[in-house]
């Protein structure tokens, strides 16, 4: 089929040869036209352009380089993988001017286990004061109570960079400590 279509290219006009577009220009032939069609102009890229999404600008890839910055890729180290697993459930103390709150949650779920505080109800109702010492004492009391309907007898405990392990902090942990929750504190 070629031989036969060489000779008619060449005898229809020269600008397909001379744009070395023989095969575009065979393949866009109607076989019903004996003549043959001129093809576009062939683009750097290949037959067609890639833009954006704009039709504004040629594609172009850049690849990402990653950071050098030994500070965004620290070492992980064996104990602070297998951390949240050998210990799983962790306390957590919140104390404020009018309330004191207490929960144990387990680190891996994030599932609340247990939580007691002095504005619950119950509680409320018995205390002179929800933000003293005796408070603490009493949400420390309720929390460990909960933890061990929930199977729940050992948590760790780490105070908040602003936080000093001293005073209504150490009640709550001292009176989990004395109704049976075994506490391990980390303090750095």
């Amino acid at each position: 089929m070629l031989r036969k279509l060489l000779p008619s290219l060449w005898q229809s006009g020269a600008t397909a040869l001379e744009n070395r577009n023989i095969i575009f220009s065979c393949c866009s032939r109607s076989f019903h036209s004996s003549r043959a069609t001129a093809a576009p102009p062939r683009s750097f890229f290949g037959v067609e352009d890639f833009v954006d999404e704009d039709n504004s600008r040629p594609y172009t890839y850049t690849k990402e380089k990653k950071p050098r910055n030994p500070e965004n890729r620290k070492h992980v180290s064996f104990k602070q993988r297998t951390i949240a697993y050998m210990e799983p459930f962790s306390l957590d103390v919140f104390i404020s001017k009018r309330f004191v709150s207490a929960s144990i949650t387990h680190r891996v779920t994030s599932k609340q286990v247990a939580v007691a505080g002095t504005n619950s109800k119950d509680i409320k109702a018995v205390l002179q004061s929800r933000s003293d010492i005796p408070a603490c004492i009493a949400v420390g009391r309720i929390l460990a109570d909960r933890a061990r309907e929930a199977d729940v007898y050992t948590a760790t405990y780490t105070p908040r960079e602003r936080d000093k392990f001293e005073g209504k902090i150490r009640a709550v942990v001292q009176s989990l400590i004395d109704n049976g929750i075994d506490v391990k504190v980390y303090l750095d």
